[in-house]
């Protein structure tokens, strides 16, 4: 059978040549709906939650910390088993399965009575956020492009940043009105609804599983087969292959640096806000201007990381994370939070628009699950850092001061490291 009439994501082969367009764009707009619903456990979501939580059960921030660091380690286990599977099978039932857990338990927070229930929801929903979703929603983009996998990545950053924006006020509003319970059924009616059936429905495994190729280039018959194993173009690397490369490691230590600061400040930046006088409902909102510059600030390196390159929008993300740190460190007024929510957004936006389109860049498509996956790894257990270090900290000083200067120290260290990454050599064929 002729890969044109082969049934694939829920829709048969035949439809690519009827559109007037690259079917590669439904598949990324459908990936954007599930990166805006994956942001319903991010760890600005939860701060929306710590201060009506600890209010009512008086648990301390470092046990609040503890979920999303727990769920980082699942995360950690997960991702490398998971990769393989994601270049075998795609990335539709992945991402469905991502979003019905974060739904679930999302709706099923508004049920706690016990820290204990807590930690084991949030930590399966922050899980879901930290692996699948991370590996399902760039392993289709970077599938189905390669040319235009700068302009894609940072689109489907743009709608993950959206929904960091929306999913906070969302559940603001409903806290104000309703408690912090109804705030936790908003947040899981949202990712269900946004996420689940684009990506059911819309999802195709590889462009070549419809007749096509990566950014919508014909190609038929052994054409098709030469480029499902790497263009010449791209880069062809295996998982081994891959690690025994100086890139690899560069790219690891750096993710190992940059997401503690992420999700350490993140999830405690509202408790801090609130700390320095800010009022809650305006401290939700310097969450919006932060989601906000961190999608426009994908968009921004989305667009000129051809003409930056990968080593110079590492460079710049880490220094936009360092100076964030600084300015929130001295807090007195609303207008300094919102400044250091803008540097901490155009941050945040380059590193998840720069660090996936790197490792995809350098090593491929071909074994991109496998790779990603292994590297991972890497990636949420600093993001389980992160907010651990946040929360002891403040819990022996009484402020968060102390670890503020740590992600400062982290984000230098992780300029300094982008420096010496340089694209590694050829693998053998």
């Amino acid at each position: 059978m002729s890969p044109s009439s082969t049934n694939v994501g829920g829709f048969p082969g035949w439809l690519q040549p009827r559109l007037p367009f690259f079917y590669g764009w439904v598949v990324l707009t459908a990936v954007c709906c599930a990166g805006f619903a994956r942001q319903g456990p991010a760890v600005a979501t939860l701060s929306i939650f710590i201060e009506p939580m600890t209010g009512e059960f008086g648990w301390s921030r470092t046990s609040l910390s503890a979920a999303v660091s727990l769920g980082g380690v699942l995360a950690a286990i997960a991702s490398p088993l998971l990769g393989p599977i994601l270049d075998r099978r795609g990335a539709r039932v992945m991402l469905c399965v991502a979003v019905l857990l974060t739904g679930m338990c999302a709706l099923l927070l508004s049920l706690t009575q016990s820290l204990i229930v807590f930690i084991l929801l949030f930590c399966i929903a922050r899980m879901s956020f930290a692996s699948p979703f991370e590996l399902g929603i760039y392993g289709a983009v970077n599938n189905w492009f390669v040319r235009k996998r700068g302009i894609a990545t940072s689109m489907a950053t743009f709608m993950q940043m959206m929904g960091l924006m929306a999913m906070p006020l969302i559940a603001q509003l409903t806290i104000n009105t309703h408690g912090w319970r109804s705030g936790w059924i908003a947040i899981g009616i949202t990712v269900l609804i946004v996420g689940f059936i684009p990506v059911w429905l819309l999802v195709v495994r590889r462009p070549e599983d419809m007749g096509i190729v990566p950014d919508g280039t014909d190609q038929t018959g052994k054409e098709i087969a030469q480029d499902s194993q790497g263009s010449p173009s791209e880069p062809a690397f295996t998982r081994a292959q891959a690690v025994r490369t100086g890139t690899f490691w560069l790219l690891s230590l750096y993710t190992l640096l940059v997401y503690p600061v992420q999700a350490g400040v993140s999830l405690h930046q509202v408790p801090h806000l609130i700390e320095r006088g800010i009022d809650p409902t305006i401290a939700a909102t310097i969450i919006g201007v932060f989601s906000a510059l961190s999608a426009i600030s994908g968009l921004a390196f989305g667009a000129f990381i051809r003409h930056l390159g990968v080593r110079w929008s590492l460079m710049v993300t880490a220094l936009f994370l360092a100076l964030s740190a600084v300015v929130m460190v001295w807090i007195t007024q609303s207008w300094h939070g919102y400044v250091a929510a803008a540097l901490f957004g155009m941050g945040i936006g380059g590193m998840l628009t720069v660090l996936p389109l790197a490792w995809a860049d350098y090593f491929g498509r071909a074994s991109y699950g496998a790779i990603r996956g292994t590297a991972l790894g890497v990636q949420v257990v600093a993001q389980a850092a992160g907010p651990l270090i946040s929360g002891i900290l403040r819990d022996y000083t009484g402020n968060y001061v102390w670890s503020l200067w740590v992600f400062v120290v982290f984000s230098v260290v992780a300029i300094l490291t982008a420096v010496l990454i340089r694209v590694p050599p050829p693998p053998p064929r």
